[in-house]
């Protein structure tokens, strides 16, 4: 089995999703969570001065989705033909649009502007990603993507905690059940249920 490092920062948002596959997946690796204060020093060793980054075999690999979609294929959760990898893929990007618009607005150094900015998205953006998932969701048998469980249900396990934080909806599996059915899924499977008790505790 090849010697796998893990780098991300100690918080789960896009690092956790591959926290989880690895796991999933049976892989031993090292799970290098960086604090910020160290972050200036080990980004010039990263690929592109950015994390998540996996290394394998001392080779390093970086881009959190296609660190992800990688390891779906590795472990047989990436979709039985071209037409399911094309679903997974086009509904990963559909939840990572939406996350990147949370971000931008989540860490603008403007108040005024960040609530501005916040409160259009929570009028025109959101409410519209909610329905349209949810929809996904129970046309796929609780599944992100082709009525199974794929990589694109641990990007969104993995994310949720952090979607609910940027997007500031704490309640958001209250008020649509159908994504904790999808974090449900993921969080209960054997290996991954056993990784995220050890884990170390993060809100994000």
């Amino acid at each position: 089995m090849p010697k796998v490092v893990f780098k991300y920062f100690e918080a789960k948002a896009v690092g956790e999703p591959i926290r989880l596959l690895l796991a999933y997946g049976g892989q031993e690796f090292e799970d290098q969570r960086i604090p910020f204060a160290q972050w200036p020093s080990v980004k010039p060793t990263t690929p592109f001065g950015q994390m998540p980054v996996l290394e394998i075999d001392g080779k390093q690999y970086a881009q959190s989705l296609a660190i992800a979609r990688y390891l779906g294929r590795k472990y047989g959760v990436a979709g039985d033909n071209a037409e399911e990898e094309f679903e997974i893929d086009q509904m990963v990007d559909y939840i990572n649009e939406t996350r990147t618009k949370a971000v931008v607005i989540h860490y603008e150094q403007d108040a005024e502007l960040k609530e501005k900015k916040h409160a259009e998205n929570a009028k025109n953006v959101y409410p519209v990603f909610f329905k349209k998932l949810d929809e996904v969701i129970k046309k796929n048998n609780g599944h992100i993507a082709a009525g199974k469980l794929t990589w694109a249900d641990f990007i969104f396990a993995g994310l949720f905690d952090y979607f609910k934080l940027i997007l500031r909806v704490p309640d958001l599996e209250k008020q649509y059940p159908s994504f904790q059915q999808v974090v449900d899924a993921v969080y209960t499977i054997p290996n991954v249920k056993a990784f995220s008790e050890k884990a170390p505790k993060c809100d994000f």
